[in-house]
Order: structure tokens, then sequence, then C-alpha cells
């Protein structure tokens, strides 16, 4: 199952690098998780590879488009915007900060599909194009939605140990979903607990840590897996799990995503885990980051 897509771009020198990161920045998108690794060395198996590193930058859509006929008038990599004259007078600024002629930066254009772009080439060979519609809300009352970048934010995740196979693969997808969404690791705290039943209690005491002041914590991201079995006890914890998570969130006002599965067989749990449906973990720690987004910008009385 397809968890994310990326797109490399390669830079021909340090300073491009470093130009590349401002530009972007500049342009509004929102930093995520990088890497910086070693040159390593070669052995009888591995030819070996040099220093390699990177930066990332996240949006909260991503597409593979194929075109079957002419292709639009921007390059390969198009970058939709809620509002092009601001990003295209912050692109432009940009461009003659660094120097650069502002020839580089085309002006807004318009196309006969209802899109405004335009493109800005910040290093050579780079070409970047930034569009938007004519109308995006297509005549739709206008929706506050909350973003995917984890950037300054504080997470918990708590994680049951009962059913470890399925509940170590969405740890795992949780913590992949906030690093590479902009989070760092010393403001992520896992706390493990015995089981599906435990966890209320768990997020619970991290909620009202956080609202008392005595923790800073942004959001819960809740894991387990309950199996049914045989018997009514599955039922019995599934209904008390899920009230008592949703009882911290609504009496905390702290954000928990619920990630505990809750399948017939051991066989729709790893499909959930990450092997054919998807990894939930992901997805409850994307849901999280989301909440958080949206919490802050209802509480600033603001339309993103």
């Amino acid at each position: 199952m397809v968890k994310g897509i990326s797109l490399l771009r390669s830079t021909a020198s340090a300073e491009g690098y470093a130009r590349l990161g401002r530009f972007f920045s500049a342009a509004g998108l929102a930093a995520g998780a990088g890497w910086d690794e070693p040159a390593i060395a070669a052995t009888e198996v591995y030819a070996g590879a040099g220093a390699s590193r990177g930066m990332s930058f996240v949006a909260p859509l991503g597409n593979i488009e194929i075109v079957d006929g002419a292709m639009p008038p921007f390059g390969a990599v198009a970058i939709e915007v809620t509002s092009l004259d601001a990003t295209h007078q912050a692109v432009s600024g940009w461009m003659r900060g660094e120097g650069l002629d502002a020839g580089l930066v085309s002006p807004i254009r318009e196309t006969h599909w209802k899109a405004r772009y335009f493109s800005a080439e910040p290093e050579p060979g780079q070409v970047f194009s930034f569009w938007a519609w004519v109308d995006p809300l297509k005549g739709k009352p206008v929706a506050l939605e909350g973003d995917l970048s984890a950037e300054g934010m504080r997470f918990a995740i708590v994680v049951a140990r009962w059913n470890a196979v399925i509940t170590d693969r969405l740890l795992e997808g949780a913590l992949d979903a906030l690093l590479r969404s902009g989070a760092q690791k010393k403001d992520i705290e896992v706390v493990r607990v015995p089981g599906a039943w435990e966890i209320p209690a768990a997020a619970r005491t991290l909620a009202d840590r956080a609202v008392q002041g005595a923790g800073e914590l942004d959001a819960i991201v809740t894991l387990g897996c309950l199996l049914r079995g045989e018997t009514a006890h599955y039922e019995a914890i599934y209904n008390e799990v899920s009230r008592g998570i949703g009882q911290s969130q609504q009496e905390t006002g702290i954000p928990h995503a619920f990630g505990v599965l809750t399948c017939e067989t051991l066989e729709q749990a790893l499909n959930r885990a990450g092997i054919k449906a998807g990894n939930k973990g992901f997805e409850a720690a994307s849901a999280a980051i989301e909440m958080v987004s949206l919490r802050r910008k209802l509480l600033e009385g603001r339309q993103g």
C-alpha cells in the first residue's frame, strides 16, 4: 500500500542547495524532516556512497497526474497555493533580496481552465510553477481546515503492548507521520500501557497534566488492537475504551486521535497496520496534526 510520494530534486552545489531551501521557505512551504547521512564505505557486497543530505517540504495534498495531450503551460513541478498574488509578491521579493534577475520570475498569467499561474527559476534548471484557481471555492462556502505541518507541535503517543505484533507497526506508522511532517523527536513522548483497556487512563493523565500546565502537549495519539475472539469480552472493552478516549478529549480540549483497531481476525489487523489497507497509526497521527492546527486557528479566530 502506497504511504507517500516524494519528488526528489538534486542541486549542482551546496550554495544552490541552501538557496532552494530559502526559496521554498519564502514561498510559504512548511518544512518537513530532512536527512544528513555520512559517506558509506565500500564493502564486498556494497559499492559505497558519498555523504548525502536533504531538506523536505510538506503539503496537505500530493498528486501524480498523467497527461494525454497538450501539457499545461507550467513545468513538471506545480505547487498549488491559496493566494497566488501574495506568493508572487513573496517570491519576487525573495529573488530581489538574493540579487537574482527579476526576469527569472514570470508575470502571473491566466489559463483557459480558469486558473492563474507563474513560474520561477531560483537555480539554473530548477523551474517551479505556482498556481491557483480563479474561483477556488467554486461557489461553495469557505471551509476552515487544519494544515499537515507538525513543526513546533508536541505529541504523546499512548500505545498498548497487547497484540504487540500489530501495535508496534501502528507505533512505527505514527512516528513516521509525525517526523516526516516536521515534528522533532524531543517533542514526542511515547507511553506504553499493558493493553487497550489502560489507554484511556494514561491518555487522561497526560491531558490533565497539559491542562494544569505541568507538561506541554498539543495532542495525544492512542494506539491499540482488539481482536474479537469467541466471547463478549471484546465488545465490552471496545465500548469502554472508545468512551474513555472520547470523554478525555471532550473534557480537556486536548485533541485525541483514535488509532485503536477493532478487527475480527489477526489478518484483518495486519492489513490495517501497513500490509494492505494503509497504516492506521500513520492516519491517526496525521489526524492529530490536522486537529492541532485547526484548534489553533479556531482559538485565534482566523480563517487559515
